[in-house]
This record gives C-alpha cells, structure tokens and sequence, in this order.
C-alpha cells in the first residue's frame, strides 16, 4: 500500500502541516504507526479502528495524551484525510466530518 496525504484544492496538505506542528517524538511515534498500517494493511484494534462506511482511524498512543489520523484506502492507497489529539472518549464530530467531506472530494463527490 502506497501512503498519500489528502491535498486540498488549493495544494494544502492538512496532516501534514499538523504533524509539523507536533515535537518530534510525537511525529516518530504517529509515523511509525502509519508505517505499520501500510506494510501490514488490513489492521483491526488496538492500532486501528472502523469508524463508518470507508473510514478509519489509526490510534496512536503519544506521552501523556492520544491522537487520531483518519483514513481511506482509495484503491492501493491508503489516503490520510485528518489528524487531531484525543480530547475526549469519542471521535469529535467535528473531525469526522471534516474527514467525511474531504473523502467526498478524494472520489469526486459533491
């Protein structure tokens, strides 16, 4: 599987620019978790999780807190739609449907 990140229209690269914004080990331990999900793809729990229709999460566990990237597989590749830290038990509404919009754009759909 090839590991993409989601590109909006005007060439932004949202989990890419909140990665950066990440210390450096938190970016080790969330790419290292991409890094299993690709060569080993399909995963179930612990690192990943359904959340509905084509979506997932892949669940990182960082220092003191937890962050999510949210996922689609779109044919060999697997696309990274959002990132965010965990603030609460649930997915915030908020990030899934971010990530639900941009998919609706990854496979051309209004």
């Amino acid at each position: 599987m090839r590991v993409v990140f989601y590109r909006s229209e005007a060439g932004n690269e949202p989990v890419r620019e909140w990665l950066r914004g990440l210390t450096k080990e938190d970016r080790k331990t969330i790419g290292e978790d991409i890094k299993t999900v690709q060569l080993s793809w399909p995963l179930r729990m612990p690192l990943v999780r359904k959340l509905e229709g084509d979506l997932w999460e892949i669940r990182s566990t960082l220092r003191e807190r937890a962050a999510r990237v949210i996922f689609t597989q779109y044919g060999d590749t697997i696309v990274l739609l959002d990132g965010f830290i965990k603030k609460s038990q649930k997915t915030p509404l908020r990030e899934l449907e971010l990530a639900k919009k941009r998919n609706q754009k990854l496979r051309g759909k209004p």
